[in-house]
């Protein structure tokens, strides 16, 4: 009665696509769960992303949750969480790709989920890093540890979502660093972003978990463009 009461008074809305959501439903409707464009990679062992980092990272496994398309309802999704302040739409994004890849026996050999991290700056301004509850509700489905602080962005780079992997690399290799190279020697790290473009993000932050002695490393994005 008293969700009824709230839907009424502060109707919610699709993250997605803004049309008011039925009591049933939460954060996006049923048409937009049905029909946003999901990879399926981890589901078909597709190693897109992984050809993506051919030559420049050897990983595990690879996988991303959604298609991204401009003007498509993953972008909205996407907009909601880095501007507008829908922060636990990292959350609910997690759980839907952790509950998926709790099924794959490829992801049980995960030791510890790392998110890509933002410079302080950006998240007292924000108030959150949107991959943060992306990787813990993952973390949680793998029933694995979840850390934050292994990395840390040192440099504010600018956005660097759709600029070329030579634009923007210059940028990005150099703004991350990271905290210990001894803890998590020979473990299997799976490394969380929100969107994959070039991969040169991915690739900066790699280069720096590759640090620590004997790791094996995974990679899992909410959207690929």
């Amino acid at each position: 009665m008293l969700q009824s009461l709230q839907d009424l008074f502060f109707p919610q809305s699709c993250k997605s696509c803004s049309r008011h959501l039925q009591s049933s439903e939460y954060f996006i409707c049923t048409d937009c769960r049905h029909h946003l464009p999901l990879t399926n990679y981890h589901k078909h062992n597709d190693d897109a992303i992984k050809k993506l980092f051919y030559g420049r990272l050897n990983l595990e496994n690879a996988t991303s949750l959604f298609h991204f398309e401009k003007k498509g309802g993953v972008q909205q999704l996407m907009h909601n969480l880095k501007y507008r302040g829908d922060y636990k739409i990292s959350s609910f994004l997690g759980e839907w790709l952790g509950s998926e890849l709790s099924q794959n026996i490829l992801y049980h050999t995960i030791d510890l989920v790392v998110p890509v991290p933002i410079h302080p700056k950006k998240k007292r301004t924000r108030g959150y890093n949107q991959v943060d509850g992306f990787a813990q509700a993952i973390a949680k489905h793998l029933k694995t540890a979840y850390k934050l602080s292994l990395l840390q962005k040192s440099k504010n780079t600018r956005t660097q979502v759709f600029k070329g992997r030579f634009t923007r690399s210059d940028e990005v290799y150099n703004a991350f660093s990271i905290a210990d190279t001894l803890t998590d020697e020979g473990k299997h790290i799976l490394l969380v972003d929100d969107i994959l473009t070039t991969g040169a993000t991915l690739e900066a932050c790699a280069i720096q978990l590759l640090k620590i002695p004997n790791i094996k490393l995974s990679v899992a994005v909410m959207a690929i463009a």
